[in-house]
Order: C-alpha cells, then structure tokens, then sequence
C-alpha cells in the first residue's frame, strides 16, 4: 500500500505541475475577495478533473465549492483540505474503504454520527464537512501535524507516512494554485 500512495503522489504532483490554469495565480492577499473566492472554488474542481478525469463539470465544481465553504467554516487552508482529500480518496466521491470510511474525505459513520449534516455522508458537501469537522478537531486539540496524522490513525499515532502525503500532495496543490 505504500507504494500505492507513493506512486499516487508521484501522479499528483506530476500532473499538478504539468500545466496552469486558466484563472490564473491566486495572490495572497486576493483570498479575502469574494471573486478570488470563486477563482480558487474554481481551481480546486480543476485540480479534481485532473487527478480524477471521471467527474464530470457538476461533480468537480460541488467538490471545490463545498471544499471551500467547509475550510472557512472551520477555519482550515482549503490546500490543506483538498491535499487530504486527495490522500484519502484520489478525489472518487463514491469510494468506500475495506474497512467502511466513506466518500471523499473517507469518513467513518461512527464519527459523523454527532454531528447534524445535511444529507449522508456518501453526498459531496456532508462528506467534506464531516471530513473538515474531524480533522479542525483534531488540529485544535492536537496542533496541526498530529492533528492531520490522528484524522488517518485515530488517537494511535503510528508514525509520519501519512503526514508525508498530505504534506507532499499539499505542496502538489499549492502549486498547481501558483501556475
């Protein structure tokens, strides 16, 4: 499996780096307007159509509007909220793990069953929340690295494989915006 994701990084950042896109670089300072806002919503479903070529137009755009909305709502680097995403689902809305995490975010039911979401957890924008609810949990208890590992291993940190990913699809991601 390991291999599996490595190779899946080496894709990503490949296929991150090979081209810009047609909106243009996102300026730091350009977040706080609403229409960058949309550039970015916009750059976040562009990134989706190249990692998963399968989503159509409406797929990708709910993905990267819902992926926007979830960061501000709790606060989370939209970068970071799309690098997981693609760690844990190759952007596959419809994935379902051998072991029940579900969607994009690869959420476990019993983890989500707190929370009042519109929807299921298989529906885009449930998925994302409940995905950025855990992992702004995590990062608020724990601080941003061990939050991002504990969202893949629980309260059981077992090393630093999956902080790696997030951490090299994240640069992958940031990239792609600055192209």
């Amino acid at each position: 499996m390991h291999r599996a994701h490595l190779a899946f990084l080496a894709l990503l950042t490949i296929a991150l780096i090979s081209g810009g896109h047609p909106s243009g670089a996102l300026g730091a300072d350009s977040r706080r307007v609403p229409g960058a806002q949309a550039d970015e919503a916009i750059r976040i479903a562009a990134i989706m159509r190249r990692v998963n070529p399968t989503l159509s137009e409406v797929e990708s755009a709910r993905i990267g509007r819902a992926v926007l909305r979830s960061s501000q709502r709790f606060r989370l680097d939209p970068e970071l909220v799309t690098a997981v995403l693609l760690v844990e689902s190759s952007g596959r809305p419809w994935v379902r793990s051998p072991k029940g995490a579900l969607g994009l975010m690869q959420v476990m039911p019993h983890m989500a069953s707190g929370m009042r979401i519109a929807g299921n957890l298989t529906t885009i924008e449930s998925n994302i929340e409940a995905g950025c609810w855990i992992l702004a949990g995590n990062i608020q208890r724990l601080g941003e690295a061990d939050g991002i590992s504990a969202y893949f291993w629980g309260s059981d940190i077992r090393g630093v494989s999956y902080l790696d990913r997030v951490r090299a699809a994240r640069a992958a991601v940031r990239r792609f915006s600055e192209s």
